[in-house]
């Protein structure tokens, strides 16, 4: 037991060096390349294996994700890990229901391969999609609220509004990539009112699941102490708010850049540039 412990500490501080030592590339230049590559995807510019591979997106994904999943790994202890296995599952049952029925966000249907199909229906890479959105909304809340945060009738709602926020961004700029489409179109740049609705039942599962999951009182000494742990956050602006603007899409954007100022005003939109990086 105590060289498993040692062998975890071991592996949590290395992921943290990694994380730590190429901030800027992690979550400036992989977004910024990333932002590139879709948009010659979806303008067809790039060779045909090329556009929107699984592959590549998937791995930009997990990239982008690394500062969180070091961030969290300190404090997934059995019922946190617990509480992730569940919205996992409930990431998956929902996503199937809705791609099958409509409901709750909407008849849709996917544009672009994510990968491997869970039933022919669900991309099995939904949950690296959808989690870490909820928990950086999470974790934005919690910094910008303060001590308000303590309470869980100002905290839950503030993140289950931050999370409709979120897909505020993330949808219309998907829909104008082709990642998926709605089959009655919709009023907010093809995505329909029906959507918003479906986002906020499963906002307020992922947000009361994660409330109760995670420890309040380490999760913020993480917090406090681990600079990058909102680095995703900031991949997530630096991406979706110039493919928004590429398209004229100027709401998503002022969105995005509102969730930019927020981590500015809480000192965490300050990704240092390496060594070689020009003056």
């Amino acid at each position: 037991m105590a060289n498993a412990v040692v062998s975890r500490a071991r592996v949590e501080s290395r992921l943290d060096h990694l994380v730590a030592s190429n901030r800027f590339t992690i979550a400036v230049v992989f977004p910024a390349f990333g932002a590139l590559l879709l948009l010659a995807s979806a303008e067809r510019l790039l060779p045909t294996p090329l556009n929107f591979n699984p592959f590549l997106v998937l791995l930009g994904t997990l990239v982008m994700r690394l500062p969180l999943v070091a961030g969290l790994a300190p404090l997934v202890n059995r019922r946190l890990a617990t509480g992730l296995g569940l919205l996992t599952l409930y990431a998956y049952a929902i996503e199937y229901v809705g791609t099958t029925t409509g409901i709750p966000y909407g008849e849709f249907a996917y544009g672009v391969d994510l990968g491997p199909m869970l039933l022919g229906k669900v991309p099995l890479g939904l949950p690296v999609f959808f989690l870490p959105l909820v928990v950086n909304a999470y974790l934005l809340c919690l910094l910008l609220l303060r001590g308000r945060a303590d309470s869980p009738f100002v905290r839950v709602p503030a993140v289950i509004a931050a999370v409709l926020l979120v897909d505020l961004v993330l949808d219309p700029g998907a829909v104008a990539l082709g990642f998926w489409s709605y089959a009655s179109g919709g009023a907010y740049y093809g995505v329909p009112v029906t959507n918003y609705g479906g986002w906020t039942l499963s906002a307020t599962v992922a947000v009361i699941t994660l409330d109760r999951a995670f420890d309040p009182t380490a999760l913020r000494r993480r917090l406090a102490g681990c600079s990058f742990m909102l680095d995703d956050l900031v991949s997530f602006v630096l991406l979706w708010g110039s493919i928004n603007a590429y398209f004229g899409q100027w709401i998503p954007v002022a969105i995005a850049a509102l969730f930019g100022l927020g981590l500015y005003s809480t000192d965490r939109f300050d990704v240092p540039p390496p060594p070689w990086w020009p003056d």
